[in-house]
């Protein structure tokens, strides 16, 4: 009986599970004890702001056993020990004390008149530090925006003591921070530089927020920016097609007071929004837009490259105009044509039907349909000649013996 009581002695402590919290407090660091370099107690920090608030500690104990005495005791400065009583507890297993201020407490856990174990833990307040957004000078500029933030904190260290000597000790604050704006906006590294500078400025007015946190509290401070820069922006339509090509443009530029658009190399408008621009040149393309605000503030765009296909001729050696919805008009295949004649003529040499135009006319051509020169009689199946000529946008010139030849007829 005398072993197992010894063993319940000397082992009970192992076997509580207590531990100190402190509700509300904004952080929590350890300690580091000179003249004890293994004992890491709890250092709680709360934030103050008005310097009314105090701080709370409670402790409760699990795993059986007990009712438990909890005895609360508060630092001594002058004595160097925790030999100030605050509270004393009885026949429970969890106790609070609360109102603290600034200082160390060490709370003693018995049960059965052993002492079953011990907490030490420090309370320390911090302030909201200070915090403070501007812009890097009052003069704006037309390609960035340039952030100056000042930061500080109002409390630097937290003091505490070393049990064992007495000796003073200082827990160092910690700052962070962090750029944000509303509506978001590019800010490159808002974490690590205070002074960050964008190259993406924004188009739109915004806030910017500078927030900073020290171990227990935060701050902000924001300042309203009006923008000033210029963006521009445009989509075009269509980007390739066939000699005339008509390109349309639509201007999607923010600030812009005076516009210049050059197709090619080629100043073709200043106005905001221009007529469409037809190219007649078969060829790569791009249009570049430069624009400027009434603040002298520059900004440009190069579009996507436009490309004008080259002229090409190709023609087919039968159709079948028989009334099904298929291959019934005689038409060359081509592109970028600025003149196209045809004329065709019959085995004995008759001309049935020719076609010579340029511009709509061209555009609007819906080949031969077989008939004779366009009155109702059917031209009769068989064979026919055919003299073709053309001249390209790119002033290729269609015409020689490859473009003449037979073109066979099917009813």
């Amino acid at each position: 009986m005398r072993f197992w009581f010894i063993i319940a002695a000397v082992f009970l402590p192992l076997f509580l599970h207590g531990q100190l919290t402190a509700p509300g407090a904004g952080a929590i660091r350890y300690t580091s004890y000179l003249s004890m370099p293994g004992i890491n107690d709890p250092i709680f920090i709360y934030c103050s702001t008005t310097g009314t608030e105090t701080g709370t500690l409670s402790s409760s104990v699990s795993g059986g056993g007990g009712p438990y005495t909890f005895s609360w005791f508060r630092w001594n400065e002058t004595n160097n020990s925790f030999s100030d009583a605050v509270k004393t507890e009885t026949g429970v297993t969890s106790s609070t004390i609360e109102n603290l201020v600034e200082g160390g407490y060490k709370l003693e856990i018995d049960s059965a008149g052993f002492a079953d174990t011990s907490f030490v833990a420090w309370i320390v307040f911090d302030k909201p530090p200070l915090s403070e957004a501007k812009l890097e000078n009052p003069i704006k500029h037309c390609n960035y925006v340039a952030l100056d933030g000042d930061t500080a904190a109002t409390v630097s260290t937290f003091p505490y003591f070393d049990p064992g000597t007495g000796s003073p000790l200082n827990l160092s604050n910690e700052l962070s921070f962090i750029w944000s704006s509303e509506p978001i906006s590019p800010i490159p590294h808002p974490e690590t530089e205070i002074d960050p500078i964008t190259f993406t400025p924004p188009l739109e007015n915004l806030t910017y927020t500078l927030t900073v946190n020290s171990l227990a509290c935060s701050s902000e401070s924001s300042f309203i920016y009006e923008s000033i820069h210029v963006n521009a922006d445009f989509e075009i339509d269509p980007t390739e097609g066939e000699a005339p090509l008509e390109v349309s443009f639509t201007n999607l530029s923010v600030r812009g007071y005076k516009f210049e658009w050059y197709f090619g190399d080629s100043l073709f408008s200043q106005v905001e929004n221009p007529e469409p621009y037809i190219c007649y040149k078969p060829g790569e393309y791009t249009v570049l837009l430069t624009i400027e605000s009434e603040l002298h503030c520059i900004d440009s765009l190069r579009s996507e490259v436009i490309t004008v296909e080259k002229s090409s001729l190709a023609i087919p050696n039968v159709f079948t105009p028989d009334g099904d919805p298929y291959n019934e008009r005689f038409m060359v295949e081509s592109k970028s044509l600025r003149y196209l004649s045809i004329e065709i003529f019959s085995r004995s040499g008759m001309k049935i039907y020719a076609f010579s135009g340029e511009g709509e006319n061209l555009k609007n051509w819906t080949g031969w349909d077989g008939n004779i020169n366009n009155s109702s009689v059917k031209a009769r199946p068989g064979v026919y000649f055919y003299i073709i000529r053309a001249l390209g946008w790119d002033d290729v010139d269609y015409n020689g013996k490859e473009y003449r030849g037979f073109l066979y007829l099917y009813r």
